[in-house]
């Protein structure tokens, strides 16, 4: 079997990026989507758009996100657009908010481990491919944040972002929270909803982790824990899983004295079972090359 090819550099800049992206051998066709995290109001870890927009400029991309199902300043179209605003994602890009207006886009997830379908923003149908740009660090509820991430949770609606998180049962941002899902069930609908979005772009969608600024929260958190482990680097590749899985691995095989802290927090929200799940869809695979990048 031919394994996945993951590129890495210990190089974070931002025309390492674009260095990275090159190195995947694809050219993604038409209107490309370009998925960032925002950054909630507050959150000082995330990635700022100055430091992506040679990466965004270079596939002449549109800035995607989607609405958050959680108290913040993300939680509605209006309060959304503006705090894009005050981040300055606009000021550089076209940014689509896919799930501004309803309805959402219904994919379906046929071979789901917990869903058997996924709501993300409508307007994700008027892309031709999609760049995945994900900040590699943990997470609150899912243990860490990253390839899988992006195109689970970070590409849901509001709605889908409530289906996921309850495992299938409530796609209601009033009642949700009092019904979320036991963990590996949602770990398990993070990596169905991720299938059906790796599926819509099957052969058009790439995918870069960027590993600095290591924090156990995750970006979507208005008061984040500072980083806990010094900047990795990037990794790159057309296969979310072993990406994801490559990424876990450097910070298993590290000796940055944050590790631990950062490996409880992935452990205690069994984690990696999003990577294992997702494997077992079929989408992707844990076996992988990892290719230095001078």
């Amino acid at each position: 079997m031919n394994r996945p090819k993951v590129y890495f550099t210990k190089s974070i800049t931002p025309e390492t990026v674009i260095k990275m992206y090159e190195q995947l051998g694809i050219e993604l066709p038409g209107r490309v989507a370009v998925k960032v995290h925002s950054g909630e109001e507050g959150n000082q870890n995330y990635l700022r758009p100055e430091f992506l927009r040679p990466m965004i400029e270079h596939v002449k991309g549109t800035v995607v996100e989607c609405n958050t199902a959680y108290e913040g300043a993300r939680n509605s179209t209006e309060k959304h657009i503006r705090l894009i605003r005050e981040h300055g994602w606009n000021r550089y890009f076209t940014v689509d908010l896919m799930d501004a207006e309803g309805p959402d886009l219904e994919l379906a997830v046929p071979n789901g481990k917990i869903l058997k379908k996924n709501y993300v923003g409508k307007n994700i149908a008027n892309y031709d491919s999609m760049l995945v740009l994900a900040h590699f660090k943990g997470h609150p509820m899912g243990g860490y944040g990253g390839a899988l991430k992006q195109i689970s949770i970070g590409c849901a609606s509001s709605m889908g972002k409530c289906l996921i998180h309850s495992g299938g049962a409530d796609p209601n941002q009033e009642t949700v929270w009092d019904n979320h899902a036991e963990q590996l069930v949602f770990c398990e609908a993070m990596a169905d909803a991720a299938q059906s979005v790796a599926h819509l772009f099957k052969g058009r969608i790439a995918f870069i982790n960027i590993m600095c600024n290591i924090s156990v929260d995750c970006d979507c958190c208005a008061i984040a824990e500072d980083p806990c482990m010094k900047d990795i680097g990037i990794l790159s590749s057309l296969d979310p899983v072993a990406l994801d899985q490559a990424c876990m691995d450097l910070i298993y095989s590290s000796g940055d004295p944050g590790r631990d802290h950062f490996l409880q927090r992935v452990e205690s929200h069994h984690g990696t079972h999003t990577i294992d799940a997702a494997a077992d869809l079929g989408f992707g695979t844990k076996e992988y090359e990892l290719i230095p990048v001078d």
